[in-house]
Protein backbone atom coordinates (compact mmCIF):
# COMPACT_ATOMS: atom_id res chain seq x y z
CA UNK A 1 0.00 0.00 0.00
CA UNK A 2 3.26 2.27 0.73
CA UNK A 3 4.85 1.89 -2.22
CA UNK A 4 1.35 2.26 -3.87
CA UNK A 5 0.98 5.81 -2.48
CA UNK A 6 5.23 6.56 -3.14
CA UNK A 7 4.18 5.69 -7.22
CA UNK A 8 1.02 7.85 -7.17
CA UNK A 9 3.10 10.50 -5.72
CA UNK A 10 5.78 10.21 -7.78
CA UNK A 11 3.73 10.23 -10.81
CA UNK A 12 1.74 13.69 -9.59
CA UNK A 13 4.87 15.09 -9.17
CA UNK A 14 5.87 14.14 -12.47
CA UNK A 15 2.70 15.63 -13.87
CA UNK A 16 2.74 18.57 -11.97
CA UNK A 17 6.05 19.64 -13.40
CA UNK A 18 5.53 18.41 -17.19
CA UNK A 19 2.00 20.61 -16.60
CA UNK A 20 4.30 23.86 -15.40
CA UNK A 21 6.72 23.38 -18.18
CA UNK A 22 3.86 23.78 -20.86
CA UNK A 23 2.21 26.49 -19.14
CA UNK A 24 5.75 28.53 -18.40
CA UNK A 25 6.45 27.87 -22.43
CA UNK A 26 2.58 29.11 -23.29
CA UNK A 27 3.33 31.75 -21.47
CA UNK A 28 7.47 32.76 -23.16
CA UNK A 29 5.61 32.41 -26.64
CA UNK A 30 2.49 34.00 -26.02
CA UNK A 31 4.37 37.10 -27.71
CA UNK A 32 4.97 34.94 -30.72
CA UNK A 33 1.31 33.71 -31.16
CA UNK A 34 0.20 37.10 -30.70
CA UNK A 35 2.01 37.86 -34.19
CA UNK A 36 0.59 34.74 -35.58
CA UNK A 37 3.46 32.76 -35.52
CA UNK A 38 5.72 32.32 -38.19
CA UNK A 39 2.76 32.38 -41.02
CA UNK A 40 2.09 35.88 -39.17
CA UNK A 41 5.66 36.70 -39.29
CA UNK A 42 6.54 35.71 -43.16
CA UNK A 43 3.18 37.95 -43.71
CA UNK A 44 4.17 40.84 -41.64
CA UNK A 45 7.74 40.90 -43.09
CA UNK A 46 6.55 40.48 -46.79
CA UNK A 47 3.56 43.88 -46.03
CA UNK A 48 6.78 45.89 -44.56
CA UNK A 49 9.32 44.94 -47.59
CA UNK A 50 5.78 45.72 -50.15
CA UNK A 51 6.34 49.05 -48.46
CA UNK A 52 10.54 50.17 -47.95
CA UNK A 53 10.73 49.07 -51.55
CA UNK A 54 8.71 51.78 -52.44
CA UNK A 55 9.19 54.52 -49.63
CA UNK A 56 11.39 56.86 -50.67
CA UNK A 57 13.31 57.25 -47.35
CA UNK A 58 14.20 53.42 -47.75
CA UNK A 59 13.81 52.26 -51.10
CA UNK A 60 17.23 52.82 -51.77
CA UNK A 61 18.72 50.94 -49.56
CA UNK A 62 17.09 48.43 -51.11
CA UNK A 63 18.28 48.45 -54.54
CA UNK A 64 20.31 45.30 -56.23
CA UNK A 65 19.92 43.65 -52.77
CA UNK A 66 18.97 40.30 -51.65
CA UNK A 67 15.13 40.59 -50.84
CA UNK A 68 14.13 36.77 -49.95
CA UNK A 69 17.44 36.11 -48.22
CA UNK A 70 16.85 39.20 -45.88
CA UNK A 71 13.23 38.47 -45.90
CA UNK A 72 13.96 35.19 -44.37
CA UNK A 73 16.49 36.45 -41.71
CA UNK A 74 14.24 38.93 -40.49
CA UNK A 75 11.38 36.36 -39.77
CA UNK A 76 13.94 34.33 -38.16
CA UNK A 77 15.13 37.50 -35.82
CA UNK A 78 11.66 38.51 -35.40
CA UNK A 79 11.11 35.18 -34.47
CA UNK A 80 14.02 34.71 -31.79
CA UNK A 81 13.29 38.25 -30.78
CA UNK A 82 9.38 37.12 -29.90
CA UNK A 83 10.27 34.23 -27.86
CA UNK A 84 9.41 31.97 -30.52
CA UNK A 85 11.00 28.49 -31.83
CA UNK A 86 13.71 29.65 -33.88
CA UNK A 87 16.91 29.80 -34.44
CA UNK A 88 18.72 33.32 -36.18
CA UNK A 89 21.18 31.97 -38.79
CA UNK A 90 22.48 35.37 -40.01
CA UNK A 91 24.85 37.87 -39.79
CA UNK A 92 25.06 40.20 -36.73
CA UNK A 93 23.58 43.80 -37.43
CA UNK A 94 26.89 45.99 -37.68
CA UNK A 95 28.36 43.48 -40.68
CA UNK A 96 25.37 43.13 -42.07
CA UNK A 97 24.54 46.96 -42.58
CA UNK A 98 28.29 48.00 -42.47
CA UNK A 99 29.10 50.75 -45.04
CA UNK A 100 25.53 51.10 -45.91
CA UNK A 101 24.94 54.67 -44.79
CA UNK A 102 21.90 54.58 -42.96
CA UNK A 103 20.91 57.45 -41.17
CA UNK A 104 17.92 58.00 -38.52
CA UNK A 105 15.37 59.40 -40.71
CA UNK A 106 15.71 56.05 -42.97
CA UNK A 107 15.75 53.43 -39.46
CA UNK A 108 12.47 55.48 -38.25
CA UNK A 109 10.97 55.20 -42.01
CA UNK A 110 11.39 51.60 -41.93
CA UNK A 111 9.93 50.75 -38.50
CA UNK A 112 7.37 53.06 -39.52
CA UNK A 113 6.70 50.41 -42.15
CA UNK A 114 7.14 47.87 -40.28
CA UNK A 115 4.48 49.31 -37.68
CA UNK A 116 1.52 49.39 -40.66
CA UNK A 117 2.55 46.12 -41.40
CA UNK A 118 1.68 45.02 -37.80
CA UNK A 119 -1.55 47.36 -38.12
CA UNK A 120 -2.52 45.47 -41.14
CA UNK A 121 -2.40 42.23 -40.07
CA UNK A 122 -4.00 42.63 -36.56
CA UNK A 123 -1.07 42.79 -34.35
CA UNK A 124 -1.76 44.29 -31.00
CA UNK A 125 -0.35 47.63 -29.80
CA UNK A 126 1.08 46.73 -27.10
CA UNK A 127 2.19 43.53 -28.46
CA UNK A 128 4.06 46.10 -31.45
CA UNK A 129 5.69 47.98 -28.70
CA UNK A 130 7.61 44.63 -26.95
CA UNK A 131 8.97 44.24 -30.39
CA UNK A 132 9.53 47.96 -31.45
CA UNK A 133 11.58 47.81 -27.72
CA UNK A 134 13.50 45.40 -28.59
CA UNK A 135 14.89 46.28 -31.82
CA UNK A 136 15.21 50.13 -31.03
CA UNK A 137 18.71 49.35 -29.28
CA UNK A 138 19.82 47.98 -32.66
CA UNK A 139 20.23 51.04 -34.39
CA UNK A 140 23.29 51.88 -32.90
CA UNK A 141 24.03 48.78 -34.82
CA UNK A 142 22.71 49.90 -38.04
CA UNK A 143 23.84 53.59 -38.13
CA UNK A 144 26.49 54.97 -40.41
CA UNK A 145 29.50 55.34 -38.40
CA UNK A 146 31.98 57.24 -40.75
Amino acid sequence: MMTMTIRHAALAACLLAALTSMSARAQDDALYRQFGEKEGLVRIVDDMYASVTVDPRTAPYFENAPIGRIKTKLVEQFCVLLDGPCVYTGRPMRRSHEGQNIDRAAFNALVEDLQAAMDKNGVPFHAQNKLLAKLAPMYRDVQDRE
